[in-house]
């Protein structure tokens, strides 16, 4: 059985939370705590050595974000759990996190315990969390390194690294000015809405690109050459919004 905690504020979402893992997931979970606060959680998690621990973002004193601080060591996955806060979404989808959304859906919590079942012992929980506080201090506009799950675990790469993101499918391929191609299990949408709006721009539907690497664009082919030579097609409906940004980038 998963060993887990419950860190929320809210008693009646601790056991909500609690009777829908119960009810969907039979003789799977085991609840060894459910915390009203941050400094409960820590005690709990300390005690109990957890798992998994599901944890509030919102909460009085003490957001869930601070919970880390009293970690050297975080040998534990979190799946996060928010009503609010666009940045700090953006800042956990960065560093490949799980979150769910308040109300939680039972099909979204089981999509969330399905990735974490399936990940590799003591993988990256340390990693992935040391991520998301530094992102959580940087300017939303400016980060530069991300973090996309990928079938192995998840990848960090820096935005300037990146060519171009390619849909497949329900996939992305990710293009690194090196010749290397990740391939990160989430859309293309997804991915474009972690990256840099001033450095990057989607110029078909398939495709999104890093400005920077942009050499020249065929009017008449309406392709786009990259420093690499690859050409990519540019969209009717994306052509106007693509010339301005490229404008804009000089």
């Amino acid at each position: 059985m998963i060993k887990a905690v419950i860190i929320d504020d809210e008693v009646n979402a601790q056991n909500l939370l609690e009777k829908t893992l119960l009810r969907y997931f039979p003789n799977k979970f085991n609840i060894v705590a459910k915390c009203g606060s941050v400094d409960a959680g820590v005690e709990a998690i300390k005690n109990h050595e957890p798992e998994l621990v599901f944890l509030d973002i919102q909460m009085p004193e003490k957001n869930g974000f601070d919970l880390f601080q009293d970690f050297k060591v975080i040998n534990f996955e979190v799946i996060f759990i928010t009503a609010y806060n666009q940045f700090a979404i953006k800042a956990i989808k960065r560093s490949a996190l799980d979150y769910l959304l308040k109300p939680i859906n039972h099909v979204d919590l089981a999509d969330a315990i399905k990735r974490f079942e399936s990940k590799n012992e003591g993988n990256f929980a340390q990693k992935k969390l040391s991520l998301l506080l530094e992102n959580l201090n940087v300017n939303d506009q400016n980060v530069s390194k991300l973090a996309f799950s990928t079938v192995e675990g998840f990848e960090l790469v820096h935005s300037n690294q990146i060519l171009y993101c390619k849909a497949e499918s329900n996939y992305c391929c990710i293009k690194k000015i090196g010749g290397k191609t990740k391939t990160a299990t989430k859309t293309l949408k997804y991915v474009e809405d972690l990256l840099p709006v001033n450095s990057f721009k989607r110029i078909h539907k398939s495709y999104v690109i890093n400005l920077n690497y942009v050499v020249r664009y065929h009017k008449a082919n309406k392709e786009v050459e990259l420093t690499n030579g690859e050409k990519l097609p540019v969209s009717f409906r994306k052509e106007e919004d693509f010339i301005n940004a490229i404008l804009q980038n000089k």
